[in-house]
């Protein structure tokens, strides 16, 4: 049974009542079946995800940047379990599952380092006498969907660009590779 579900800290299936099987490309095995998402568990995943977004937004960017690249070293790790993973789930050859694992985690490292390089600016005024500064700050929780072609470097970068820049996320997987970005969040 798959149980990629992360909502308010807690790993579960998803409540609807439809289920969707997830299989190996290569032989058509079944690799386990998908609890798809309920409105309810909607519902809860916009609540904590606000409420996780009134919290990191408040978490200096050099921390957000420490955080980050402990997740990084955490999925180097992991490179052959989630390597694996998306082997069996996408039916990609081994070497180019560690390869796009590798990349993911690349990415997110680049945007943990941007993290700490988000500056304002000075605009130039069209008015004598006035000055435009240019804030950036964090906006609010994303929603990310990601395709089942390259499930961990376009998960990656959506999740790397939105936590570094002090945003919360909620990750929708593909319904073909859902172990593997799990995995990798």
């Amino acid at each position: 049974d798959c149980r990629p579900m992360l909502l308010g800290g807690d790993w579960g299936s998803g409540r609807h009542a439809q289920r969707s099987p997830v299989r190996n490309p290569a032989n058509g095995a079944l690799l386990g079946e998908l609890g798809l998402a309920s409105t309810d568990d909607l519902q809860l995943a916009l609540q904590t995800t606000q409420k996780a977004f009134e919290h990191w937004r408040q978490v200096p960017a050099h921390d957000r940047c420490a955080r980050l690249e402990r997740g990084v070293a955490r999925l180097r790790e992991n490179t052959e379990r989630i390597a694996t993973l998306l082997t069996l789930e996408q039916g990609k050859p081994l070497a180019e599952a560690r390869a796009e694992c590798a990349m993911a985690a690349d990415l997110i490292k680049w945007y943990a380092e941007e993290a700490r390089r988000v500056y304002g600016r000075v605009v130039p005024a069209r008015l004598p006498n006035s000055r435009m500064d240019v804030l950036k700050f964090p906006f609010g929780p994303v929603a990310a969907f990601s395709p089942w072609n390259f499930p961990l470097v376009l998960s990656a970068r959506k999740i790397g660009e939105a936590l570094a820049a002090g945003c919360s996320i909620i990750v929708k997987g593909a319904e073909e590779t859902p172990a593997s970005v799990a995995a990798m969040v």
